[in-house]
């Protein structure tokens, strides 16, 4: 039964589908931890998350103490840039979630595969027409009018809401450079592996930089409920989510995976405007819509924008 329902040919998207509903609810979760620091999150939520998965390193270690180089140097920018700087860019943001709606943080995310496409261009020579650069010029239109419903830049609190779009524009870039990544170690690897790999090294990271760069003695002690929300984040957001999307990112086309990836932040807008009665303005409204649609031509034909 269990192996006639991984081998369903709708099993890779639902899951992807899925973890994007789970990535929804991370903004419900993680804004409850707003008084801890950024990277204490980061490392408390990996340090969690790699236990959970601790049963699949030991499993598959003799294959993982076999890796080349090159691998290694995919699972450690996935760890850095997914793990660590993506992840801290976006709790930041969501610090901030009085100044700008978290539905404007996750729909910025999904400028991530307009970063990857350029990366590619960059790290692997790949050469592309003119039609693509209008279409990543017309997201990053679309996304600006998300972030700034009021046209113009709004500065007052010290601009707190112009760092947020600003960090989680940051964020999509760190993921959509780890999603390149990721998908190059998928090729070779078990998501099993990759899912602990990624938990272990960003917590190792974001562990030596707060031993390192931080007084471990004036961190905050965890409350029993923010334990509860860090806890609620490995098991849905987090570890759970990653594994799933990993699983079902093995199973479909990359342009497939950015289509249904789009659930996130359209899940994210309704819960938004259900639970905290955040509704976009029209300008943010079509600002999505610019947005979606250029990622949807980029990813959708890819091929016909090579050159």
């Amino acid at each position: 039964m269990f192996k006639r329902l991984i081998s369903w040919p709708y099993v890779g998207p639902l899951a992807i589908v899925f973890a994007a509903f789970l990535w929804s609810i991370d903004a419900l979760l993680r804004q409850s931890l707003y008084s801890l620091p950024s990277i204490f999150i980061v490392f408390s939520e990996h340090a969690l998350g790699l236990l959970i998965t601790l049963p699949w390193l030991i499993k598959f270690w003799p294959k993982i103490k076999s890796l080349n180089r090159k691998t290694w140097i995919s699972i450690f920018w996935i760890a850095v840039f997914g793990g660590l700087l993506g992840t801290l860019a976006y709790t930041r943001a969501l610090s901030y979630i009085n100044y700008i709606h978290f539905s404007v943080v996750v729909l910025l995310q999904k400028l991530q595969p307009i970063f990857a496409i350029i990366l590619a261009r960059i790290i692997l020579k790949e050469r592309f027409k003119g039609r693509f650069y209008l279409w990543a010029t017309v997201a990053l239109i679309g996304s600006y009018f998300v972030a700034f419903p009021n046209i113009l830049p709004q500065w007052q609190d010290g601009g707190k809401n112009v760092w947020a779009g600003l960090l989680a524009v940051g964020a999509a870039f760190a993921w959509g450079s780890s999603t390149v990544m990721g998908k190059y170690s998928l090729r070779e690897l078990d998501s099993r592996i990759v899912t602990p790999l990624r938990l272990g090294l960003t917590a190792i990271i974001s562990g030596l930089y707060i031993l390192l760069f931080m007084d471990v003695g004036s961190l905050p002690r965890l409350s029993s409920e923010q334990l509860f929300y860090l806890i609620a984040i490995v098991l849905s957001s987090g570890t759970v989510a990653l594994s799933i999307y990993y699983f079902g990112l093995k199973k479909v086309q990359a342009s497939q995976s950015t289509l249904l990836e789009m659930f996130w932040p359209i899940s994210a807008v309704t819960i938004d405007w259900v639970f905290f009665d955040h509704a976009l303005t029209w300008s943010q409204i079509l600002g999505a819509i610019l947005m979606l649609t250029a990622i949807y031509r980029v990813t959708r034909r890819r091929g016909e924008l090579e050159d």
